[in-house]
């Protein structure tokens, strides 16, 4: 599963699914329990209903909560050195296209874009990339700058 949610959370979720599909409760029920005690962070009741399903079918000694490999290559679009280079592509040029920078790479256009706005939180405005939210270079800045103005109130 390609999820930022932690795996043990995940791992607490289907055991939790598992022994109350053992115990005989209905995947509905299952998942108003869950609701209760989980919150907004509760999976959806489709999920449960395929958990449930996959839990009733299979035997105790074969069910397994851990997610299962995935065949194909890993995603080596999204590391660090990619990031880095492509926040120093953005930086030099904030005009650039997506498509640029993922020929430039020599990545897909969807690994580039996710690098773009989901890691890095760059957004398209008028054109040109802007950070979504301040680095921290951006905020030392704007702290010196309202030093200055107050200065200049107060004289």
């Amino acid at each position: 599963m390609a999820s930022s949610k932690p795996m043990n959370l995940r791992l607490k979720r289907r055991a939790v699914i598992e022994f109350l599909t053992a115990e005989g409760a209905a995947p509905i029920d299952i998942h108003r329990r869950m609701k209760l005690v989980y919150g907004e962070a509760c999976v959806d009741v489709n999920t449960v209903r395929r958990w449930a399903k996959e839990f009733a079918e299979a035997s105790r000694a074969e069910t397994n909560l851990h997610d299962q490999a995935r065949c194909g290559p890993p995603n080596s679009a999204s590391d660090v050195q990619h990031q880095e280079r492509v926040d120093e592509i953005i930086q030099a040029n904030r005009v650039i296209k997506v498509r640029d920078v993922s020929e430039m790479l020599g990545i897909s256009v969807e690994g580039a874009q996710c690098i773009i706005h989901d890691v890095l939180g760059y957004r398209k405005v008028c054109a040109r990339w802007v950070p979504h939210m301040l680095s921290p270079k951006m905020k030392f800045n704007r702290s010196q700058v309202d030093d200055e103005l107050l200065a200049r109130y107060n004289r």
